[in-house]
């Protein structure tokens, strides 16, 4: 399992959330949304503070991370954060 941030992906959430370098998002597990590698559930992301995480990356100076008892989800993929151009927004995707 790996965890793939894409620059200006990081840069997008930076802008929005008017986040600072150090700041932390964690990607967790929510129930609903059209998740495509668990039935019934999909990813979210927000800011928060890491307990146990069991992926981690660091983008533009922002911390994104998953703790290690969701890792579950990704069922042994990997975990990209891009920028949708055409939509001017992040994207979360489970490849592999």
């Amino acid at each position: 399992m790996k965890l793939v941030i894409e620059p200006d992906a990081a840069r997008w959430y930076k802008q929005e959330l008017g986040l600072v370098e150090g700041d932390q998002l964690r990607v967790f597990v929510r129930l609903g949304g059209c998740g495509s590698v668990q039935p019934g559930l999909s990813l979210g992301i927000m800011k928060d503070e890491s307990r146990s995480p069991g992926l981690r990356e660091v983008a533009e100076g922002l911390v994104f991370f998953m703790e290690e008892d969701q890792l579950w989800y990704l069922d042994g993929k990997e975990l990209h954060l891009i920028y949708d151009a055409l939509e001017q927004e992040a994207v979360l995707e489970v490849r592999g």
